[in-house]
């Protein structure tokens, strides 16, 4: 019976966890819920970096009536002073009785030390309640600390013949207007969408976020082009919408570059093609704690991040049409053989309209072992 209520009040405080999609980065999104007896005395979640975490918040909902209670934490409650103090020593002094957490944090700062610092102070602690849902949450926060890099979206539309746009060149729109807001939720989620210098010359895009239900807090994600050669146009779309924008290439900025106060330049060395060397790219995103990356980009650009084992997950939207010519999703190495193929574990299969979306995970993306 306690193992049934502790995954309906866990999905719950997942629940909580979610109003925090848009806005945490680069932290995590934690929910937090207070029971005592049957009663919900405390709700709470993290909206931003720098504000209240969730159990923090929830605690101050739920005052006295959290002694006793039983608390619980969709992520390992932090044990480290930060921009906020450890939630590990607000529980302990709330003196709540139990604390169910979803799954472990293996950020080193935390990574177990937080459940420990609970159990030493004579609370019960248990372990893995909706563990699946809540590292699909924090994919990213996940995978970057237990990896080194951040998680890496890549988002194709195709034809059912895998062809990216017709044999004139068009490409707009080959999928639905479902498919496209879609799109637009998994860039929210991200911490940065990166396109290439040809797609911004050929379409223009704005390659923002643009959600009708986004977050008090939400944060436009930084947008990142990769240009290697400096090509970008003073007056491109992507540089008079509102967030920040990297441009990410191998010679030195145009003068015209101080003018735009949202545009950072960053110049890294190419690979052995002549290229911006991807490795480099990673390591850049890394260093600025970017959890999720969502990659827009054209067939080529797409190809290289593909073929070069860099993807963590294809979102694949596919029309159901034929196109015949036209362009490859992705420009990928000559495969001579089946046991060359870069192969993927389909984790979802959804319809908007008269699209399929599949979600497909690369076999090196293990789940992170926090616990």
């Amino acid at each position: 019976m306690e193992a049934s209520s502790d995954l309906a009040y866990m999905s719950q405080a997942l629940s909580l966890a979610e109003r925090g999609l848009f806005s945490t980065r680069p932290n995590p999104r934690v929910g937090c819920l207070i029971v005592r007896g049957k009663e919900i005395v405390g709700r709470g979640w993290h909206e931003y970096a720098g504000g209240d975490h969730a159990e923090v918040m929830a605690l101050k909902e739920a005052g006295n009536q959290a002694e006793g209670a039983v608390a619980y934490v969709t992520l390992e409650p932090c044990n480290h002073h930060g921009r906020t103090p450890p939630c590990t020593e607000a529980l302990i002094a709330a003196k709540v009785s139990r604390v169910v957490v979803a799954i472990a944090d293996p950020d080193p700062r935390t990574a177990g030390e937080g459940i420990e610092r609970l159990k030493a102070s004579g609370i019960e602690v248990v372990v893995g309640a909706c563990e699946h849902q809540a590292f699909e949450l924090n994919i990213g926060f996940l995978h970057r600390h237990q990896t080194g890099r951040p998680y890496i979206r890549l988002k194709l539309a195709a034809s059912i013949d895998g062809r990216a746009t017709a044999p004139n060149g068009e490409s707009q729109w080959i999928t639905s207007e479902a498919s496209r807001a879609d799109v637009h939720w998994w860039r929210a989620r991200a911490c940065a969408i990166v396109t290439g210098i040809g797609t911004v010359l050929s379409d223009n895009p704005r390659l923002n976020a643009r959600l009708p239900e986004a977050a008090t807090h939400q944060k436009q994600p930084i947008r990142v082009v990769m240009d290697s050669q400096g090509r970008i146009p003073r007056h491109a779309k992507i540089l008079e919408s509102e967030g920040t924008v990297w441009v990410l290439s191998a010679v030195s900025a145009p003068e015209w570059v101080s003018e735009v106060a949202h545009l950072e330049w960053h110049q890294l060395a190419t690979d052995e093609a002549g290229g911006l060397d991807i490795n480099e790219v990673i390591e850049l995103f890394s260093q600025h704690e970017l959890n999720e990356v969502h990659i827009e980009a054209g067939p080529t650009l797409s190809g290289a991040w593909l073929g070069g084992g860099h993807v963590d997950e294809v979102l694949l939207y596919q029309a159901a049409a034929f196109l015949g010519a036209g362009k490859s999703m992705a420009d990928l190495p000559t495969l001579h053989t089946l046991a060359e193929a870069l192969t993927f574990d389909r984790i979802a299969t959804d319809a908007f309209d008269n699209d399929l979306r599949m979600r497909l995970r690369a076999r090196h993306a293990k789940k992170p072992s926090g616990q």
